[in-house]
């Protein structure tokens, strides 16, 4: 079987069993993109249990990105406090604020060369928000997919950027966007890096 069957057969049992969850990650659900490129910011190393609550108290504070592109860093770090890397996460959303105003007219840009420009944006995020702001095909890999995908044997990679790069080549363009989600919501479910429990999941 080749990877790109293997990725196929994969894949569909994993939508199978993930697909109908309605479970919230921390990009979903957001009324404005700019607060869906905040929040992904602010998601990096962090669960997105911890996220989506720091998230919600940011955004009833600061209603507008012109109102949090004004934000006083303290201001920002208080609330970010039980946050992973909090104070560069604070200074990042702030800036990243600033520069879509400044920048792009305060519209969050569709291409992942100018996302990656803006202070807390890297592929992951660039590809999340692409996906979910703009209906465009990207592959968002994060933690889980990176993991996933190594350990079912798709890809063999050392990084995430690589695993993009990889997972691009033998998933079908249409299924891009889909993997983030499905990869996540399985990774939650299955910790450590032991592939027969991995697909011995998508049996229960």
């Amino acid at each position: 079987m080749g990877k790109k069957e293997k990725f196929l057969e994969i894949f569909k049992k994993a939508e199978r069993k993930y697909g109908e969850s309605e479970k919230r990650l921390a990009g979903d659900g957001w009324d404005e993109d700019w607060k869906t490129l905040i929040v992904t910011i602010m998601s990096a190393q962090s669960r997105d249990e911890t996220t989506i609550p720091i998230a919600e108290e940011l955004l009833k504070r600061y209603e507008s990105l012109e109102s949090l592109s004004g934000a006083k860093y303290e201001d920002v770090l208080r609330i970010f406090k039980s946050l992973n890397y909090n104070k560069t996460k604070a200074k990042n959303v702030i800036a990243a604020a600033q520069m879509l105003i400044s920048e792009f007219n305060g519209k969050v840009p569709s291409g992942i060369d100018e996302l990656i420009k803006i202070p807390g944006v890297g592929r992951k995020t660039a590809n999340l928000v692409i996906t979910e702001c703009h209906n465009m095909e990207g592959i968002c890999v994060d933690t889980h997919v990176h993991r996933l995908a190594n350990v079912l044997g798709l890809v063999k990679t050392k990084n995430p950027t690589e695993t993009e790069r990889e997972l691009m080549k033998i998933a079908p363009r249409e299924y891009w966007s889909r993997i983030n989600r499905i990869f996540v919501l399985w990774g939650k479910d299955v910790r450590g890096r032991d592939g027969k429990r991995l697909l011995g999941k998508l049996g229960e």
